[in-house]
């Protein structure tokens, strides 16, 4: 009896999936709302410029920070407490 429900709620789910998602038109909505309003292209959605003449040194150097700050954390505390 519970199965059988269960199939009946799971094909009538099935049968009206497509319907729901044919209604929403969500391939319209930017056309709608008047397209995009920011600019596109490589590089365009990124909030720094790697073109600059230092990115690469100012980028390892952020990421070797930002890596080894909690290591040089641990080793401080353990250090400090003898």
């Amino acid at each position: 009896m519970i199965s059988g429900t269960i199939r009946r709620s799971a094909f009538a789910a099935a049968r009206q999936a497509p319907l729901s998602v044919a209604r929403r038109n969500l391939h319209a909505t930017p056309a709608r709302m008047g397209g995009y309003h920011y600019p596109e292209g490589p590089r365009s959605n990124l909030p720094f410029n790697p073109l600059t003449k230092f990115f690469a040194l100012r980028f390892i150097l952020f990421c070797t920070v930002g890596f080894g700050l909690p290591f040089g954390i641990a080793v401080w505390q353990l250090k400090k407490n003898q």
